[in-house]
């Protein structure tokens, strides 16, 4: 796997396209501080923040587990907001 992943970047490298393939640090929003306080004012707890592109707009997944009662396994919200 590591040899086809060094030929590709490699060829990638010969083409022009290496700078290509990453997303600059700053252009990549802070999905997991969004989602941090999204869950903080839900009253759960983050499980996952990814950040996406939806019809050209960035946007933010987020996952929320929401605490169940009786000893019931916990909910699970998604939630998709804008990158801030």
């Amino acid at each position: 796997m590591t040899k086809f992943r060094t030929s590709l970047l490699a060829l990638f490298a010969g083409l022009g396209l290496a700078g290509s393939l990453a997303v600059p640090a700053s252009a990549a929003p802070d999905c997991h501080a969004i989602g941090q306080r999204h869950a903080a004012q839900a009253g759960g707890q983050l499980a996952r923040a990814t950040p996406e592109t939806r019809n050209g707009q960035q946007v933010c997944v987020i996952v929320v587990l929401m605490p169940a009662k009786d000893g019931q396994r916990p909910r699970r919200n998604e939630i998709v907001v804008p990158a801030r």
